[in-house]
């Protein structure tokens, strides 16, 4: 019997041919020019879109930091950016501002919520790395790449640190890798390291994953584990802040501290299509 959307499996990347980044067709590379400036994300520049900020007033040129941060293994005369939030960083618009109402949120908006990126087998690549200057504040949860269904009833992978929302969390300093929220499944965890860009690989077969993270070069991580990224939806790679304190509905309830001066810093993001068994390392 064929299995159903939700129950797909990946091939065990051992099974398939690693290449070079340039040998696998892209579905879609958010990789920023090495000459890129902050105030080129607030124009239309066909990587990502200017219209998708969250914070009243602000544009993402005021967001952006280009850091001095050396390049990811992804990174191919392209250079890394860092996302930024602070205390107008809030969402959705125009709420309260009141402490807690609502999260700290920014991030630059990926428009990808066409098919072809959450169908089929894709690769999606990224880097991240913290910045020693605008550490983020670990009692807090963040999600810092995360993939959105399409109907925003929930996130089918996301990525996150710090302290987890009715979690049991042992280090806050730690990526972890969820599957699908409603699901609740740990993926994968590791130390989030400072000083170095940790470099994710994740097979999306829709509906299944395979996991390959290192500081350099990549190597497999996990087997296929099944997972529901069924809904399509869309990719962001920026920081959202939870509150402390939450009662169930974080835009409603919860606690922020002021002073907010907190930054990720991306490099290396690019999806590939990988139905033909192609997949990108850098070695």
């Amino acid at each position: 019997m064929a299995p159903s959307r939700s129950a797909l499996f990946s091939l065990l990347l051992s099974a398939l041919p690693l290449v070079s980044a340039q040998e696998c067709t892209l579905q879609f590379d958010g990789r920023t020019p090495d000459d890129f400036a902050a105030a080129d994300f607030d124009a239309n520049n066909n990587i990502f879109s200017p219209d998708n900020v969250f914070g009243q007033g602000l544009s993402f040129g005021q967001l952006i930091k280009l850091p001095n941060a050396g390049l990811s293994i992804f990174d191919d005369g392209t250079a890394p950016f860092e996302v930024t939030i602070s205390d107008d960083s809030i969402f959705p618009l125009p709420r309260q501002r009141a402490n807690g109402l609502p999260p700290r949120r920014a991030h630059p908006g990926l428009q990808l919520r066409h098919r072809p990126s959450t169908t089929g087998v894709k690769t999606l690549h990224f880097s991240l790395m913290k910045d020693a200057a605008r550490p983020l504040n670990l009692s807090h949860e963040y999600q810092l790449v995360f993939l959105e269904s399409n109907d925003f009833s929930t996130n089918q992978v996301v990525l996150k640190t710090g302290t987890i929302l009715g979690g049991n969390t042992a280090d806050p300093d730690t990526l972890q890798l969820f599957g699908n929220v409603n699901q609740g499944n740990l993926l994968f965890s590791t130390a989030f390291t400072a000083g170095v860009f940790h470099n994710f690989g994740v097979l999306l077969d829709f509906n299944a994953l395979l996991l390959l993270h290192r500081l350099r070069p990549l190597e497999e991580q996990t087997d296929a584990i099944a997972n529901d990224v069924s809904g399509q939806g869309q990719f962001h790679f920026g920081v959202l802040k939870k509150p402390t304190d939450s009662a169930g509905d974080i835009t409603k309830d919860g606690f922020q501290e002021a002073g907010i001066d907190e930054g990720i810093i991306f490099g290396g993001i690019f999806q590939e299509d990988s139905s033909d068994g192609c997949i990108s390392l850098s070695l």
